[in-house]
């Protein structure tokens, strides 16, 4: 799966709501699983900090999502483009 097909499914599944809970409320949903995800790096729990990193990458996507950033396209410019 590519990201830009993760990033479309969040938007398919979250957008309307992201869109109505606002910006800085889903940019604060966003922090807090970071947070989750620095609890179970500290636990060690694999399974968790599985959990926690998967929650964190698709909070982002929604907050992605209500800017009308391409992920993807950002990534890609950021980090393969610049290297080459």
């Amino acid at each position: 799966m590519m990201i830009r097909e993760a990033q479309e499914i969040i938007k398919r599944k979250y957008f309307e709501k992201d869109s109505e809970r606002g910006l800085y409320a889903t940019y604060t949903w966003f922090v807090e699983e970071v947070g989750e995800l620095a609890e179970a790096l500290l636990e060690g729990d694999k399974e968790r900090i599985e959990e926690e990193i998967s929650d964190v990458f698709a909070w982002l996507l929604s907050v992605a999502n209500l800017v009308d950033v391409d992920v993807e396209k950002a990534f890609i410019k950021k980090y393969v483009e610049s290297f080459s």
